[in-house]
């Protein structure tokens, strides 16, 4: 079995068809929100992601089949004064999963922001979803927080109106 990780050409017609079917089948998935891509995001999604130099995806490829997904964008600490690397979307399709395709990403996402000289990583991941974020623990990741006595950050979001 051979396992490569790349960064995607989001002009590539192939991959950009694999960005969007693995993105699709996460977005199906309970941990995506269960629900299909909308047909104007399958149709957008890679060119909207190219007009983006902050964008990056990394699609992992089991012999030649694309079988994972990570969807991160650079961002900036304040408190340290460099980039930072935010993971949006990490996901392995379901006939993949056991295969460490997941740490397989998360080295090719290290290996990006060390290159960009960034000052961490971060994620965002559901509460219950026990094999994620034993994962996340097990490659260093941990919860957040700036001072105890105030707790761990939480992830918010406000949802906007759709201007399609």
């Amino acid at each position: 079995m051979s396992i490569r990780c790349e960064i995607i050409d989001y002009n590539n017609p192939q991959q950009a068809a694999d960005l969007v079917m693995l993105v699709n089948a996460y977005a199906v998935e309970p941990t995506g929100g269960g629900e299909a891509l909308p047909q104007y995001v399958k149709d957008s999604l890679a060119s909207e992601l190219a007009k983006r130099d902050f964008a990056f995806t990394i699609i992992a490829y089991v012999d030649d089949q694309p079988a994972g997904v990570a969807n991160c964008f650079e961002g900036f600490s304040t408190f340290k004064a460099k980039p930072l690397i935010n993971i949006h979307d990490i996901a392995v399709l379901k006939s993949f999963r056991g295969q460490k395709i997941a740490t397989r990403l998360l080295e090719k996402i290290e290996e990006v922001a060390r290159s960009r000289h960034c000052c961490k990583i971060t994620l965002e991941v559901l509460e219950k979803n026990q094999i994620a974020k034993a994962a996340y623990i097990k490659f260093g990741f941990e919860g957040y927080e700036l001072d105890p006595e105030m707790g761990k950050a939480l992830f918010w979001a406000k949802p906007l109106l759709d201007e399609e």
